[in-house]
């Protein structure tokens, strides 16, 4: 079976094994393979683990372009909402993360490849359409080559 652009994404976004290991569940990896298998009373549950798994990797990309804790603290609650058994279990665990989610947003210096990567992540956020979701797929895609993960050292 070839690879999936969602496949390729989070190999992309989680290829340090310790990260893939940490947050990478079977589950979280066949999420959108399940999508595409699901019984109509099961799709909204479907979507949103694809969604929940675009955003894990974009936000594991954030935290990597900028060593920022805060992105690492969101990737905990999106990995906690991705362990939940229905839609209602996921709402349950984002909303208890939501000041984390604050947090994140209050401390973000961001750079160009930062609020690519960003705005990519608050597309997922409102993509409601298999087509949406897939368009912030195959941007990011395109993106993930092009961003800068060497860190300055500078300091003043």
């Amino acid at each position: 079976m070839p690879t999936s652009s969602y496949q390729r994404l989070l190999d992309l976004a989680f290829a340090e094994p310790a990260a893939a290991a940490r947050y990478l569940t079977p589950a979280t990896r066949e999420a959108y393979h399940l999508f595409g298998q699901a019984a109509p009373a099961d799709i909204a549950y479907r979507f949103e683990r694809v969604r929940l798994g675009v955003a894990l990797a974009l936000l594991r990309l954030l935290a990597e372009l900028g060593d920022m804790e805060e992105a690492r603290q969101v990737l905990d609650v999106l990995k906690n909402a991705l362990q939940a058994p229905s839609v209602a279990g996921i709402d349950k665990a984002m909303q208890k993360g939501a000041t984390t989610f604050d947090q994140l947003y209050a401390n973000l210096y961001v750079n160009e490849d930062g609020e690519q990567v960003l705005h990519l992540f608050e597309r997922t956020l409102d993509a409601d359409t298999q087509r949406l979701m897939d368009d912030v797929i195959g941007e990011a895609l395109e993106l993930v080559p092009m961003l800068d993960f060497s860190r300055d050292e500078e300091e003043d």
